[in-house]
């Protein structure tokens, strides 16, 4: 039994009618000509629906934006590459060699794309029905412990108000780098506030979601701080 089969039935609880899936899932294009980027699309479409079907049964009275900030919280790029971290995809992901010795395994926009690669190999073996509850196994206490639909109010909004009750001036936000093909690019945008000298940076597929994970970034590290 190879390390990834094994991996796929310790942690995800399921064992692969065809491993051929599973490898194509943990496949980087850095390695090869078939890997999981054509995966990585129909799992993002799946991981949407499962999880909002599970939303909305869990949150009958919330309205279709508290729905929708609920869904974004738990499917958000970052929020997938912890959750991958977590299960240990990294140590399994068949990288290309400089992307492996640049730290590819580690590396959220990859961690984030193969975990919902996994989702769709899941979900080509053996259907809908048990692709749901892998990621419900996956997903585990994210599900059952959602957070309040007040809180998700997107971090600009959040940091701004924050500056605000402070009587400070509002962050800068900065493109500092871009990488990827153009239906699949990763954005670094730098969040700053030059009163506090204060600088973050965050990633996501675009300059809204990268300007939105270095403000949460940003937040984080205020109300730490105090």
């Amino acid at each position: 039994m190879s390390n990834i089969r094994s991996w796929a039935i310790s942690t995800l609880q399921y064992e692969f009618n065809s491993d051929a899936f599973l490898t194509q899932a943990l496949t980087h294009r850095s390695a090869s000509s078939t890997n999981n980027e054509r995966l990585e699309f129909l799992g993002d479409a799946v991981l949407d629906t499962v999880i909002s079907e599970i939303v909305y049964r869990q949150c009958p009275q919330a309205s279709e934006g508290e729905l929708s900030r609920l869904r974004s919280a738990l499917v958000k790029d970052t929020s997938l590459a912890a959750l991958a971290a977590e299960l240990g995809l990294g140590e399994h992901l068949i990288l290309g060699p400089g992307e492996k010795k640049a730290g590819g395994h580690r590396r959220a926009s990859i961690l984030a794309d193969a975990l919902e690669a996994v989702f769709a190999a899941v979900y080509l073996d053996d259907g809908y029905d048990t692709a749901a509850r892998v990621i419900g196994t996956a997903f585990g206490d994210r599900l059952e412990n959602l957070p309040d639909p007040a809180d998700l109010r997107d971090p600009k909004t959040r940091l701004q108000e924050y500056l605000q009750s402070k009587r400070l001036g509002l962050p800068t936000y900065e493109i500092t780098d871009t990488s990827g093909k153009a239906h699949k690019q990763s954005f670094t945008v730098s969040c700053s506030i030059d009163i506090l000298r204060k600088l973050t940076s965050g990633v996501g597929t675009s300059r809204r979601d990268a300007e939105q994970n270095a403000a949460e970034i940003m937040l984080e590290e205020l109300e730490h701080s105090g």
